[in-house]
């Protein structure tokens, strides 16, 4: 019984009042920083990179130039005007005219269109393709993954060139679709070896493990649970890519194996305008400018992007 009220003397003389916190602080449990997402973490700090900024500003500038103009004018790019063929920019053309007198901010805008559409259009197909083949190779391994190896080691050998030489004569077209197709056929072995290099880092990660023992297909871990995890690198292989299909596309339409009359693209303007150059340079300037800075822009973008999804560049 002594005992008993000696113990509840020490409770009432030991109480809170009776201890300090020390070496806390009082707002030991406010947040520091807000929670964010990885993507909106990346675009903050995509936002840091003022030359990837004002390259993606410029690209936003080409897209409004190779779309606004061609609608609000009431004339068309293949408009022919006798009167006016060979002009100096002016302010009734702004780019001049070429050697049928048709109006080259036109040609050049319109021309963009084909350009960017075979370079987006290029880069996302390719990319597609490389992430499912690289993923597939990757996830089974063993003689599935040489075999396909062996088979994108073929194809990454043959020269596009020859492929759209071949593909113009099989289908007999040189439009934008058999320029795509032919560009794309082997285009997709380097994305392919990026990802399947990638997966194999992560294939024996816990949660692909949980995802087999739990039945999950083999089809959903790699669409669901792999490719999702080297997204970033594959968004910065299409910034890439990009400039490169544009650059092929134009050098095609240059030596005469893409774009055709009456259709028009920046490397048919530059082919059209190279017995001109030295009585009017304009004319291949334009669209050579246009193709530079469409290239520059979205190589500095993807340099950007290389740095913002990136973890470990993160501050």
């Amino acid at each position: 019984m002594q005992s008993t009220e000696n113990i509840k003397k020490k409770n009432d003389y030991l109480n809170k009042n009776s201890f300090d916190i020390v070496g806390v602080e009082d707002d030991f449990q406010e947040i520091s920083r807000p929670r964010v997402s990885y993507y909106k973490d990346a675009w903050r700090r995509f936002k840091q990179n003022k030359v990837a900024l004002f390259a993606l500003f410029i690209l936003f500038a080409l897209i409004i130039f190779v779309v606004v103009p061609p609608i609000l004018s009431s004339t068309t790019f293949n408009q022919i005007d006798k009167l006016s063929r060979n002009l100096k920019p002016c302010s009734d053309h702004l780019f001049g005219t070429d050697k049928l007198g048709r109006d080259l901010l036109l040609r050049v805008a319109v021309g963009g269109r084909v350009s960017i559409v075979i370079g987006i259009a290029g880069a996302f197909i390719t990319s597609i393709l490389g992430c499912i083949y690289g993923g597939i190779s990757a996830y089974f391994g063993g003689r599935v993954d040489d075999i396909m190896m062996r088979i994108v080691e073929i194809l990454i050998c043959i020269p596009y060139l020859i492929i759209v030489i071949l593909m113009s004569l099989i289908l007999k077209s040189e439009s934008i679709g058999t320029l795509i197709l032919a560009m794309t056929i082997t285009g997709w072995c380097g994305v392919a070896r990026l990802v399947r290099g990638q997966i194999l880092q992560i294939k024996s990660e816990e949660y692909i493990l949980a995802a087999k023992a739990m039945g999950v297909s083999s089809f959903r871990i790699v669409t669901k649970y792999m490719i999702p995890n080297v997204i970033g690198i594959v968004i910065v292989q299409i910034t890439f890519a990009i400039p490169g299909y544009i650059f092929g596309e134009a050098f095609l339409s240059y030596i005469g194996l893409g774009i055709q009359s009456p259709g028009t693209s920046w490397g048919a303007l530059a082919s059209s305008a190279q017995p001109m150059l030295a009585y009017h340079p304009y004319q291949l300037f334009f669209p050579s400018l246009m193709i530079a800075l469409t290239m520059l822009s979205f190589t500095l973008v993807g340099d950007g992007l290389r740095d913002a999804l990136d973890p470990k560049m993160r501050k």
